[in-house]
């Protein structure tokens, strides 16, 4: 249990043991519970292939010759997998009983992941060297190459040319948290989005992993409770008035536009709240490049949970007691 504990720690969510390793937990986030959907929108339907196909796409994964845009995805998770384990796996599949679960191996790799030390992605940015170094206020002459983010001369632009991006995070399940960057901040991606955008109507996989239901034990940070809620007035149109909360906006009415509305009565939902459905809109994968610039910046209050949790809706409700 305990090397359980410590390689899932470090985000190898398929390879922790050998009893980890049969299980299917991990895949329902993509694949469902019983594998019928299909896995990025792109993916075949797993219940509905057999034993030999399932098998043979899983070699294909770890060997590198089987998959087109969800190559990137599986075969992270199924390196570490011996052909043992992969008949298991397309056994327990086949024979019906869907997810494969073991609790107490569950719950560990959920703890482990949950206490894994969070990466603060700025750390390098606010070394205090490099901020002196590249503190120009303090300068009596600022070298031209010193300006801008480019750090070459102005006169001359034969090798100027952005930073190489390396885009190679891990996939999804194997990869540790970012530290927020201040309190309730909407946190970064720090996997791999390939296959997983852009977000349509029809398909948003990143519910499959982070809804509060799964994600413990897909060690992901779960959706927070203000995205089940609707802070919005409640608003309809009704014989040719538009009212807002129950009273008529309008130069005529009781308000005189929205703004004038200084609380509107929150309402909680069983369902994610649609105006937070585009998860992309907030949160942003990050490329493995170095930061163009130092970072003197300083969050107040940005420790213990906060680093890696929300209290959004807490604070929200603070503040209008």
């Amino acid at each position: 249990m305990t090397k359980v504990m410590k390689i899932v720690a470090l985000g190898s969510l398929l390879a922790a043991s050998s009893l980890y390793a049969v299980s299917t937990a991990a895949c329902a986030g993509c694949h469902g519970q019983h594998f019928e959907k299909k896995a990025m929108g792109v993916s075949k339907v797993v219940k509905d292939m057999s034993k030999e196909e399932i098998i043979a796409a899983l070699k294909g994964y770890k060997n590198g010759t089987y998959g087109g845009a969800m190559k990137g995805i599986m075969t992270p998770q199924v390196a570490n997998l011996s052909d043992e384990d992969i008949a298991k796996m397309a056994e327990s599949i086949k024979g019906g009983t869907g997810v494969v679960t073991d609790k107490a191996t569950e719950h560990a790799a959920a703890a482990a992941v949950a206490a894994a030390k969070v990466i603060d992605i700025n750390a390098k940015a606010c070394d205090p060297e490099r901020i002196k170094k590249e503190d120009l206020g303090n300068k009596k002459e600022v070298d031209e190459t010193t300006l801008g983010l480019r750090k070459t001369s102005l006169f001359q632009e034969d090798d100027v040319a952005p930073p190489k991006i390396k885009d190679d995070r891990p996939a999804p399940g194997a990869s540790q948290r970012f530290e927020r960057a201040y309190v309730n901040a909407p946190p970064m991606i720090p996997h791999s989005v390939e296959g997983l955008l852009p977000i349509t109507k029809e398909n948003n996989q990143c519910l499959g992993c982070h809804m509060p239901d799964v994600a413990p034990s897909m060690g992901a940070t779960p959706i927070p409770p203000s995205h089940f809620t609707d802070y919005r007035p409640t608003t309809v149109y009704k014989d040719g008035k538009l009212i807002k909360e129950g009273k008529v906006v309008g130069p005529d009415g009781e308000i005189g536009n929205t703004s004038d509305i200084k609380l509107a009565k929150k309402k909680k939902l069983k369902h994610l709240n649609p105006a937070r459905y585009n998860c992309s809109q907030c949160h942003a994968p990050q490329a493995n490049v170095e930061t163009a610039v130092a970072n003197t910046f300083k969050p107040d209050g940005l420790t213990g949970d906060l680093k890696s949790k929300s209290n959004l809706a807490d604070m929200i409700d603070e503040g209008v007691k």
